[in-house]
């Protein structure tokens, strides 16, 4: 039952809540049997979005296209795209069989067929045996299944996903995350997928859009928007939500990073840094690294780690996070968090140990996300 996949393509799309701009100019496209994650805090647009890429919000100006067709001004069960929600919208007095053929009664396919259909989609979806059952008295994720097979039954060509995962406990959204993926690709059908999750997105996604107060901040596949973040927005967003303050200097034979407080100067090769490339020309560079927790160690305060940045501080607070520590490390007015195995306590000056790779360089100019 493997879908012929098609494009999706959103050029341009603008929309207003009153006079709320919530969507701006939002251009992105995805190749059939993509995998797209939309990224973002509450608020960002995402869920607008999607309503918009199904026909539930019409669009200001701009277009909708699905397999080459523009779809912009279509009702939705004209579209062929189907959507799962977040509260799963199941009806509570059906079976799940009767809930998962809903729409191919509504499209007055016959019995036969959407019998047929019902049992290849129980099989598929691991609910065998469930058929004849309420959805009232299944567990959440054999609820989020049976939302995902009414969704598949009527074949559609695009497959939105309103954050389905957001009411299952860790371990089995976990599970089910998988789950969707694996059927994702076998059935070969271009998906859009909201989440606010980022662990859920880089599991998930091939291609994550990160959006930030309805503009698209970046695109790009999980390993690119991790490693290669293109704002200090997206930085933070990403976890790399400890800021260092840091001054650039030429000192006559390269570049060299000096904390603003509690540190020691370091050299760096230019390569390292990702700014503009006319900041080399300004004798000081204001500059702010981001970085995550687990990228940087605990050393001693007199050591000097080759390749890395060394703050100096002192430990304000430790927590046990399973197989390491959590630390948070006071310098200067600031706090970072730093996570390390080795035991320390509230108190002991310490030195936090940078990598020069693991740090993400910005401009405080453009540092405005």
């Amino acid at each position: 039952m493997r879908t012929t996949a098609v494009s999706l393509e959103i050029r341009e799309a603008s929309v207003f809540y009153g006079a709320n701009r919530v969507l701006d100019r939002v251009s992105l496209s995805a190749a059939g049997g993509e995998f797209i994650a939309l990224l973002g805090a509450s608020g960002c647009g995402k869920t607008t979005l999607l309503r918009a890429i199904c026909g539930f919000v019409g669009l200001a100006s701009g277009s909708i296209i699905v397999g080459g067709q523009d779809v912009t001004r279509r009702s939705p069960e004209r579209r062929n795209i189907a959507m799962v929600f977040q509260s799963y919208a199941l009806w509570p007095h059906m079976t799940v069989a009767q809930n998962i053929g809903y729409g191919l009664k509504l499209r007055h396919v016959g019995r036969a067929a959407i019998s047929a259909r019902i049992d290849e989609l129980l099989a598929m979806l691991r609910l065998d045996g469930l058929g004849e059952r309420k959805v009232t008295a299944l567990s959440g994720g054999q609820r989020q299944r049976v939302a995902l097979g009414r969704a598949l039954a009527v074949s559609p060509q695009v497959l939105l996903l309103d954050e389905p995962l957001s009411n299952l406990d860790a371990r089995i959204r976990e599970d089910v995350r998988h789950e969707i993926k694996t059927l994702q690709q076998k059935l070969g059908i271009t998906t859009v997928h909201v989440t606010h999750d980022r662990q859920e997105a880089m599991v998930m996604a091939d291609r994550i859009v990160i959006l930030n107060a309805g503009h698209i901040a970046q695109i790009g596949t999980p390993e690119e928007i991790y490693n290669r973040p293109a704002s200090p927005f997206v930085a933070s967003f990403m976890g790399a939500g400890n800021i260092v303050p840091l001054r650039l200097r030429s000192n006559g034979n390269g570049l060299e990073l000096e904390p603003e407080v509690g540190g020691r100067r370091t050299a760096i090769d230019p390569a390292v840094l990702s700014i503009d490339e006319d900041a080399g020309c300004r004798s000081v560079v204001p500059l702010n690294a981001h970085f995550r927790s687990e990228d940087a160690r605990l050393c001693d305060p007199g050591a000097a780690p080759e390749g890395c940045l060394v703050l100096l501080g002192e430990v304000v607070q430790c927590s046990y996070a399973g197989g390491f520590y959590r630390y948070a490390v006071r310098v200067g007015a600031e706090q970072y968090l730093v996570d390390d195995a080795r035991r320390h306590v509230p108190g002991d000056a310490i030195g936090i140990a940078l990598p020069l790779t693991a740090l993400h360089f910005y401009d405080v100019r453009s540092d405005n996300g």
